[in-house]
């Protein structure tokens, strides 16, 4: 599970929003109207572009876990505001432009990630990290400062976002494939590429699911060996088709112990409870565990486990818009997307149910066009 959720902090007090005025349209989507009412088809406000606005029509929008913890108010941290339409995994075509806008122009292909906005001033922005911007807008059940109420998100016919935050679609890729990038892609790319993974690194991936399996194609690109672990002994065959160079079962103590103190990196994606000092044992001097995943209860840390050989353990979230495009492109280059199983927005329910049950590979990519089949 990524780590969207954490994006909250003070973004939840519209005290700090001040609504503009403009006029609305309303638009197909599929909305939760409460805690445990399945999806449903609805319309919902949207507003009319303004001079930095870009209005796109949604033609694939990716399935992340935290949709489904998000649809379901399981989040103590985020309340979920009703009715709620999840979606930050979001590919399409650009239909407008507005007056100011110079990057896009209808037609173009474009994406949006899991942000709409951010203030813009802080150090945070001035540096391209907007995604550790206090004042950020996530994309959907964030405060809407333009129309009042929470955003909605990408299970919608079409979205208007903020020129800055709307990202290029390289036209060779796969778009159903592309829209995962969006989340897990970045949530994965940014880690690798912060901490240094080039050919000849020695790198970890804990999880093969929809997180792990983006970051065994990057580092597979970016030529580091790589080794999976898994607790799965039927996903070898898998990790070694997405490009890891070796498998571990970590029940199997042996080959665990073989690998003690060899890894230069190590991003552990997975957020059910497990025992990280074990996988923190397996870094070489001045190695560094990541984590992305978020499981329920903390993490017990073993003080010893980092003071010898000068381990560090972090954690990271999702990338900013900069480093999100250059994801993209390097998706471009490498010819890199999400595996995907490819739905109708009138099979969204039944996919949330599928997730729970970890039943894809990797990742849900629903087909906008659906919609017009309703």
């Amino acid at each position: 599970m990524p780590l969207y959720h954490f994006l909250v902090r003070a973004i939840m007090s519209t005290s700090q929003f001040i609504s503009e005025s403009r006029g609305q349209y309303k638009t197909k989507a599929y909305a939760a109207a409460d805690a445990k009412s399945q999806l449903n088809p609805t319309t919902i406000p949207r507003r009319d572009p303004g001079q930095n606005d870009v209005q796109i029509e949604i033609l694939f929008c990716g399935i992340c876990h935290s949709d489904l913890h998000q649809v379901r108010n399981e989040w103590s941290a985020m309340p979920t505001v009703y009715p709620c339409v999840p979606g930050h995994e979001i590919v399409g075509r650009v239909i407008k432009v507005g007056s100011a806008v110079t990057k896009f122009k209808p037609g173009d292909l474009a994406a949006v990630g899991c942000m709409v906005d951010s203030d813009g001033n802080c150090s945070q922005c001035h540096v391209g990290l907007e995604q550790f911007c206090p004042n950020m807008t996530l994309t959907y059940n964030s405060p809407d400062k333009h129309i009042g109420g929470v955003t909605y998100g990408g299970y919608s016919d079409n979205i208007v976002v903020k020129e800055h935050f709307v990202l290029h679609v390289p036209t060779n890729l796969n778009l159903a494939g592309v829209a995962p990038l969006l989340c897990a892609g970045i949530t994965t790319y940014s880690p690798i590429r912060h901490w240094g993974v080039t050919k000849g690194k020695k790198v970890g991936v804990i999880g093969l699911g929809g997180l792990g399996h983006m970051a065994v194609k990057f580092a597979h690109a970016l030529g580091a060996y790589i080794v999976v672990f898994t607790t799965s002994p039927n996903k070898k065959e898998d990790a070694h088709r997405l490009g890891a160079d070796d498998v571990i079962v970590t029940q199997d103590t042996d080959q665990m112990s073989k690998h003690t103190g060899s890894f230069d990196f190590i991003l552990d994606t997975v957020s059910a409870e497990h025992d990280i000092n074990i996988y923190l044992q397996l870094l070489r001097p001045d190695g560094n565990l990541t984590i992305v995943g978020a499981p329920d209860k903390p993490h017990a840390i073993s003080a010893m486990s980092l003071l010898f050989n000068r381990r560090s353990l972090s954690g990271s979230l999702i990338g900013g818009i900069a480093e999100t495009q250059e994801m993209l492109d390097f998706c471009s280059k490498h010819n890199i997307t999400a595996d995907v199983e490819v739905i109708p927005i009138q099979k969204v329910n039944e996919a949330y149910e599928r997730l729970l049950r970890a039943d894809v590979k990797y990742r849900f990519s629903i087909d906008m066009t659906s919609f017009k089949s309703r």
